[in-house]
């Protein structure tokens, strides 16, 4: 028994961390703290739910998406990488049908598997203590659940909060609310600025009981539906972030009045349900009931902090380049109505660019305190970048790129502006790129890695000079493309089998991108119309053109519903078909067709299908391509670009194998494999459905073999892009065998990246 007398004041339990390393418990936050403990400093992970992940959680259960933009944009192969990658693979193996518990669980277990990382969940940051006014020195924070008060110090801290709680108290300089064109030059900036935001979501789930559920409002639900605009699209069927348009609160303060914004979401989300279960106008509805709702927002936009640059609209439209590349973004300028499902107008604005665009590392950090980093939405970007810079995907990206640095800060004594120097900027870029972490146009240049010395063969090499005409016939109801890995010269010679319902015409046309490193098909190099017979036809086209520089082709057949066009059943590493269709889901409507004068270009979308269609167009090609050369496993890319940056074997090579060889015999510790997860999946976590569990590409089965002929390494079920095999003690030996089991009979064994340490 405890007995405690009467006093007059008491204090709650404190508990002191020291850290290298303090960060939130977002999405960013998360994929930082990992990033940042695997390369060896000690974090606290502070998270102020129950949760990890932030909107990505069950709490919320926003799907995670970034540049590829649920494919419905010209972001080829955009998946991010890295832990986020990693992340997102486990989630699809584990939980293909996108349950966001099991998401919960998952990054769970990647942060709490990592020693180095000291979770605090249920804990809210609340005061700020500087050792100087540029410094942080502590934070302090409180976990309700066990009436715990933290100190947490640390040399660096990252802010991945969402609403910038430390930033705000530590004094550094933030915006809220869109700058005015003048500011920046943005085109699509308002002519003055204004302090209107994104508003907040809340969804909800409905349930199939198998029999009739009556539904009673409360008392506080909208009882007129009709007040909001749009309330004739709502139906039985959406649930879930398929409302993400339920939006509200862009002209409040969506850090202090976020619980006014959800009472009103509530009343809206509860009138919607009324109406759907008792206007009568859905008798589909009877056995639905209504499974959860959310009990906190998912907040859009709040505080922008500012860095020593702030990413502008044109940085993503015309892609602009930047030496301090440390992440990238590619989901469109997606801005909203203040006045969200209330508002007359649609419930988004989204403008795309032709490609992905780099996010330079002095975003990344305050620009007026010493040792803040900045992750997640809060990152330095004006009101219309961030359109595009605050999904998910791009937010978790740029949280790894956080973690590296303040491992790398930690380890050799560096400031965090010391990373804008060449020599640590380059040694950020290159600690990335081996954990998968992809930068747009930038290749990795290691001279430890032992496999640049190599000399690197293969038992077999996949020559594409055909994609054999076994598969089912294609309509060309959309114009519809197989894009080619080219090198410079003439373009080559392709032969299509086609099939019209009658006499009729088909054009044909090689297109190419105006910048090499895109997938826009938006310059035509030659065209031909050739007319058909009824039946099946054989069609050749070489155009009299060349090109001057590495990058993907577009075999294009325009739409002709009379004809169709025959596809493979082959699928391999860095080739794919592509359509000119609609996805209404993020603005494509075939073709962006913006207003005069906004900053924005108007080209065409052309998207693969999702699998389990989307299969290649069947095709001979001459001369035939060497686009998988064994050396392309070490160019330092781990993803298709302007090439498949890929080894592939013959298909008829029952036992490939790739072979590392070196004069003399080496000290081996550390072997990182690249495989081929499909970057052009967008893996959403929640919500929507995979077709596999395994993207078929990847290699599942490998084994690595040492100059003698012995097994060193096996490896089975592998799902994942990045394989890190280390070997205690060390392995020493001139010659390593890399032998991947080929995915299917239809799937070439492939490799993007071997790297020996």
């Amino acid at each position: 028994m405890l007995k405690v007398d009467a006093t007059d004041q008491r204090s709650v339990k404190m508990v002191r961390h020291e850290a290298d390393l303090v960060v939130g418990g977002g999405l960013a936050g998360s994929c930082c703290a990992i990033t940042a403990a695997r390369a060896g400093i000690r974090v606290v992970l502070v998270q102020d739910r129950p949760v990890l992940g932030g909107n990505s959680s069950s709490e919320v259960r926003l799907w995670v998406l970034g540049a590829t933009s649920h494919m419905g944009n010209n972001n080829r192969w955009a998946r991010e990488g890295g832990v986020i990658d990693e992340v997102l693979a486990e989630n699809v193996y584990r939980n293909p049908e996108g349950n966001p518990i099991i998401f919960d669980t998952i990054l769970l277990e990647k942060v709490v598997g990592e020693p180095n990382i000291t979770l605090l969940l249920n804990t809210a940051a609340y005061e700020v203590k500087k050792s100087a006014p540029d410094r942080i020195e502590s934070v302090r924070a409180f976990c309700s659940q066990n009436a715990t008060q933290y100190e947490l110090s640390a040399p660096y801290f990252c802010d991945a909060s969402g609403d910038g709680i430390v930033g705000f108290l530590a004094g550094a300089a933030f915006r809220m609310g869109a700058e005015s064109r003048e500011e920046f030059g943005e085109k699509f900036a308002p002519s003055e600025e204004y302090g209107e935001l994104l508003g907040h979501t809340i969804y909800f789930y409905s349930k199939d009981t198998g029999r009739p559920v009556r539904f009673v409002p409360p008392a506080y639900a909208l009882a007129d539906i009709t007040q909001i605009p749009r309330y004739r699209s709502f139906n039985a069927q959406d649930f879930g972030c398929q409302l993400w348009w339920i939006e509200y609160g862009g002209r409040l303060d969506t850090v202090h009045q976020t619980e006014t914004i959800k009472w009103e979401l509530w009343k809206v989300v509860y009138g919607v349900w009324n109406y759907i279960k008792n206007s009568g106008k859905f008798p589909e509805a009877e056995n639905l009931t209504l499974e959860w709702v959310g009990n906190i927002p998912g907040k859009r936009e709040s505080r922008r902090f500012e860095g020593d640059y702030m990413m502008r609209q044109q940085d993503i439209v015309a892609q602009r380049p930047f030496e301090d590349a440390v992440a990238f973004g590619g989901w469109s300028i997606d801005l909203h109505p203040a006045d969200g499902v209330f508002s007359e107008k649609p419930g988004c604005n989204q403008w795309h660019a032709k490609g992905i665009y780099q996010i330079p590392f002095r975003c990344l950090y305050s620009r007026n305190l010493e040792n803040l980093f900045l992750a997640g939405r809060i990152i330095s970007a004006s009101h219309v970048a961030f359109g595009s810079t605050r999904v998910m995907g791009t937010c978790a990206h740029g949280g790894q790129a956080v973690g590296m640095a303040a491992a790398l800060g930690t380890h050799r004594h560096w400031r965090i502006r010391d990373f804008n120097q060449p020599g640590p900027l380059r040694t950020l870029q290159n600690e990335l790129l081996k954990t998968g972490h992809h930068l747009p146009n930038v290749a990795l240049e290691d001279p430890r890695n032992l496999a640049a010395s190599a000399r690197i063969t293969a038992s077999s090499e996949w020559t594409l000079d055909e994609i054999p005409f076994d598969g089912p016939w294609v309509a060309l109801e959309y114009s519809s493309a197989q894009m080619l890995p080219l090198s410079p010269g003439p373009l080559p010679a392709v032969t299509l089998q086609v099939k019209a319902a009658g006499a009729t015409e088909l054009t044909v046309e090689w297109r190419i991108s105006s910048k090499p490193f895109n997938h826009t098909p938006d310059v035509t190099l030659g065209s031909q119309t050739f007319a058909l017979s009824k039946g099946e036809n054989l069609v050749s086209f070489r155009p009299d053109a060349r090109i001057d520089s590495a990058g993907y082709g577009f075999v294009c057949l325009m739409k002709n519903e009379l004809v169709s066009v025959r596809s493979s059943q082959l699928r391999v590493t860095g080739l794919l078909s592509v359509f000119n269709k609609v996805n209404k889901a993020v603005s494509n409507y075939g073709v962006q067709t913006p207003p005069e004068d906004i900053g924005v270009e108007s080209f065409e979308f052309w998207c693969p299908h999702r699998r389990p269609a989307g299969h290649n167009l069947a095709l001979k090609i001459e001369p035939s391509l060497r686009a998988y050369a064994p050396r392309n496993a070490s160019n330092g890319v781990f993803r298709p670009t302007v090439g498949t940056n890929a080894w592939a074997a013959h298909p008829d090579d029952r036992h490939p194998k790739l072979y590392l060889d070196w004069e003399t015999p080496q000290t081996i510790r550390e072997v990182i494999l690249g495989f081929d997860a499909d970057y052009d999946h967008p893996m959403e976590s929640s919500l929507l459905g995979h077709p596999e569990s395994t993207m078929p590409f990847c290699v599942r089965h490998y084994r690595i073999c040492n100059d003698q002929g012995e097994m060193v390494f096996e490896k089975k079920d592998n799902h994942q892009s990045i394989n890190k095999v280390v070997f205690d003690p060390p392995l020493v030996t001139h010659r390593l065998v890399l032998e991947p089991t080929h995915p299917s009979g239809h799937v070439p064994a492939a490799l993007f990246e071997v790297l020996v340490y």
